[in-house]
């Protein structure tokens, strides 16, 4: 198989995106070649069947210049590379198969969406009509109704998510992930009330406006409540070094309400961190 897959970012050291860099990694072990294009690139060190190429994100910009070099660049790559690929897996950004489906159908290529949100939006809808299949990790992680829809679960490195006995517990509270409304991160604070002991450890950074302000809200009531002392928040640490906290942790807290199959609950489950979630999801 010739695959060409898009996506937001190639970048290992994206506290977010970085693990899909492992993703690609599995795919060219099963492919002849693999093109990346993608919004933005970092850092990735990728065996010598994968190609990326940038849409040019991190170059910079006023947005009608970065928008423009977006699009122009997207529709130079599918056609310049089109004899290189023969199924497109599109990941999470349904505007790629609205932008591109028609075309990769008139060449018949093959298409395929990952898609794992509750949200069912009108871009969504136009997606699905081009696309031949799509891959979700749970029933409720993609809630439009299709035939198309295939129910795969997610994928988790156990290599990487191992537990270690070596290292000691400590009565730490971990949760992984943006800071978001989504993500019910103020609703946490709730487990440290009764139990003076326990302190909260929150992986994970605010990437949008909303979720930025929904930060300034959650850093309030840590203060309000006088919490400073019982709660850590650290930011930008890539998949690489997510075992060392989940090692640490005697409980994983995943609040959120996206309605999707969170991950880093496997991740935690994976390595041996009893989990208390309210994600409908699960």
């Amino acid at each position: 198989m010739k695959l060409l897959i898009l996506t937001q970012k190639m970048d290992v050291n994206d506290p977010i995106l970085g693990f899909f860099v492992r993703w690609v990694e599995e795919f060219a072990k099963h492919c002849e070649n693999v093109i990346v294009i993608c919004l933005e690139k970092g850092e990735y060190d990728l065996p010598s069947n994968v190609k990326v190429l940038s849409l040019g994100k991190e170059e910079g910009g006023p947005y009608y210049i970065k928008t423009l070099r977006y699009i122009v660049r997207f529709y130079k790559y599918i056609w310049s590379e089109r004899r290189n690929y023969d199924s497109v897996f599109v990941h999470m950004n349904q505007i790629y198969v609205i932008l591109g489906g028609l075309f990769w159908r008139m060449l018949g290529k093959r298409i395929s969406l990952w898609y794992t949100h509750k949200s069912v939006t009108f871009s969504l809808r136009i997606a699905e009509k081009f696309v031949h299949t799509i891959l979700t990790a749970s029933e409720k992680s993609f809630r439009l109704k299709s035939k198309k829809k295939i129910v795969t679960g997610h994928g988790i490195d156990i290599e990487l998510f191992k537990p270690d006995s070596s290292i000691e517990k400590e009565n730490i509270v971990l949760t992984v992930g943006r800071i978001s409304e989504a993500k019910n991160n103020i609703k946490m604070l709730t487990v440290l009330k009764n139990n003076p002991a326990l302190k909260l450890v929150v992986v994970g950074s605010s990437v949008t406006e909303k979720d930025k302000v929904y930060k300034e809200r959650f850093l309030k009531e840590i203060k309000d409540k006088h919490l400073e002392d019982r709660i850590e928040l650290i930011e930008n640490v890539p998949q690489s070094a997510l075992p060392e906290y989940y090692n640490r942790a005697r409980v994983f807290i995943n609040l959120s309400d996206t309605g999707s199959l969170d991950k880093v609950v496997l991740e935690a489950l994976a390595m041996n961190v009893p989990v208390y979630t309210t994600n409908e999801a699960f």
